[in-house]
């Protein structure tokens, strides 16, 4: 059925395409599956004119089917939620580097692609979120877990809840550990990450920050925006969860804080180029890098925009230090990263 529906949605892209001006049209492929988005969407169509046609869905999907469909694709704009994925459908050659000053000045050098053989970039992080700690404060302080590497200390047997290592968010995670560590140390702290797990992975982040209120867990890793969801939130019940934990930013002393990329790129077999370029400029503008941070909690990715978003400041204090590891470095490690998950057995 999902199929289906796809396939209905790409006739209709199609026959918007085929059956409007060129200039007033933009097909998206996308991954953000966050309703507040929306509001984006409809400040571009208002300001410059253009309608937007979108297909949903998750990042392996999305490139799956730039791959089949080739050069019959209707998709103008790609927007992923995962650096490792970005990095892989530039590789792969699914994205058009393009040349945009706007975005040059806009996003820091190593928030997006290198520049290919063309002088264009291919891909532009336009938000980025932190993989932080969260622990029960009634059993540990925050000196027990200011690193991602002391999760595989021995005091947290059977504490530690985590979703699926093979999860985007993870494995980029777990790939930027290789750049730190080394592999053979990254295999030995997976593997006391599956020796202190409370239960076996299952569910979203959401889930792990609930398992440490309810004491199921005493530690999980999640990434910040979801935290900062239930600490904004209206009902009672998340704002108990926010209340009966606490949250750590990690190796602020060495190499600092993982941060995954959220971007967008220009599909390669783009019909709408110039319509794909206005929307990735619009969305790295201070009015959307505004929405992203007080929208759906992330951190704005552009130079010198200011958000008034309590989350994220609460969760900060004012700042914190991001890690810098290349995004291709990231990437490049995922499939050792994968063939580590399945020797030391963290399914």
């Amino acid at each position: 059925m999902k199929f289906v529906k796809f396939i209905l949605s790409i006739t209709g892209l199609l026959v918007a395409s085929s059956g409007m001006a060129q200039d007033k049209v933009l097909n998206i492929y996308s991954a953000r599956h966050y309703p507040t988005d929306e509001v984006m969407y409809s400040e571009f169509t208002k300001s410059s004119g253009i309608k937007i046609n979108r297909v949903d869905a998750d990042d392996a999907g999305i490139l799956a089917r730039l791959k089949a469909e080739g050069s019959a694709s209707p998709a103008d704009v790609i927007l992923l939620v995962d650096a490792a994925r970005l990095w892989r459908a530039e590789v792969d050659g699914l994205f058009l580097p393009v040349k945009s000053a706007k975005l040059e000045e806009a996003i820091p050098a190593n928030l997006r692609a290198k520049p290919a053989d063309n002088g264009g970039t291919a891909w532009f992080g336009l938000s980025t979120r932190a993989r932080v700690i969260v622990y029960d404060k009634m059993k540990f302080s925050k000196t027990d877990v200011d690193s991602y590497e002391k999760l595989a200390d021995a005091k947290f047997k059977s504490s530690l809840c985590v979703r699926s290592g093979s999860h985007p968010y993870n494995l980029s995670l777990f790939g930027a550990m290789i750049e730190h560590l080394g592999p053979q140390k990254t295999e030995s702290w997976l593997k006391g990450l599956v020796d202190n797990m409370a239960r076996s992975p299952k569910g979203g982040d959401t889930d792990q920050i609930k398992g440490v209120a309810s004491g199921e867990c005493g530690v999980a890793l999640t990434n910040t925006y979801y935290l900062a969801r239930l600490m904004r939130s209206s009902k009672p019940e998340d704002r108990a969860v926010t209340e009966k934990i606490a949250v750590v930013f990690p190796n602020q002393s060495s190499w600092g804080t993982h941060m995954n990329v959220a971007g967008g790129a220009v599909a390669r077999h783009a019909k709408n180029t110039d319509n794909a370029v206005k929307f990735l400029e619009y969305l790295a503008s201070p009015s959307a890098q505004n929405h992203f941070a007080n929208g759906n909690n992330e951190w704005p990715t552009a130079k010198g925009v200011s958000f008034d978003n309590p989350a994220l400041k609460a969760m900060t204090g004012g700042s914190f230090k991001s890690e810098l590891i290349p995004i291709s470095a990231v990437g490049m490690n995922q499939i050792k990263v994968q063939q580590m998950l399945d020797r030391v057995g963290f399914k």
